[in-house]
């Protein structure tokens, strides 16, 4: 018989990806009958990434301390900088290619439906990181969905501005792809042969 707590559990767990009632109940299930030390390190775990756990002042993407070790690390190409919708995107490009440079993390696409526009993607941020002068190049990363090209386009337009040098992946990514589900080859691919990137969206 269900109680009030283990209803709470079970909506708890809805708030992750593709879990629905029967996934969270069965997993909730799982943990009272069979892992219950198991759900104890996953609550002590959850709880301290969430209080620790933010967003680079550099990149935007996530990290435990103010300046991440990819921004901090004198071992990357500053000259070149990609960005990417999300931190997923990110790490699927540091896995699958050699890239040395630096990133920045959009953590969205602009949407204005959704309320993402230049601000809330930290356009600001990544203009004033344009005007600096160490940026020679934009590799633009964002996926290739209707808001991915306008984002891209709105990046190309930016780095015309301040004389940077705007890039696009090249073919390989399929339209409406999501960069985190690509093979490793296929990104490769497309990372290593991209194309330059104008702000009228032409090739």
């Amino acid at each position: 018989m269900s109680t009030p707590l283990l209803e709470q559990l079970v909506e708890a767990l809805r708030v992750l990806p593709g879990v629905g009632a029967k996934t969270a109940q069965r997993m909730a299930l799982h943990l009272l009958e069979r892992q219950r030390e198991g759900g104890r390190r996953l609550s002590r775990v959850l709880a301290e990434a969430m209080d620790r756990i933010g967003n680079c002042a550099q990149c935007r993407s996530f990290s435990e301390t103010e300046v991440c070790p990819t921004c901090r690390s004198t071992q990357r190409d500053r000259s070149l900088l990609c960005v990417v919708e999300t931190p997923a995107d990110q790490q699927a490009i540091e896995t699958a290619t050699g890239f040395r440079g630096l990133y920045f993390v959009l953590l969205g696409r602009l949407s204005p439906l959704d309320g993402l526009g230049p601000r809330e993607l930290g356009l600001d941020l990544l203009e004033k990181r344009l005007s600096g002068g160490e940026v020679a190049e934009l590799i633009v990363a964002t996926n290739p969905t209707v808001e991915g090209e306008a984002t891209a386009h709105w990046l190309a337009q930016l780095a015309q501005r301040h004389g940077v040098r705007a890039t696009r992946l090249a073919h390989g990514v399929p339209l409406g792809g999501e960069l985190e589900y690509l093979d490793r080859g296929t990104l490769a691919h497309a990372f290593g042969q991209r194309l330059s990137l104008h702000a009228n969206g032409a090739p």
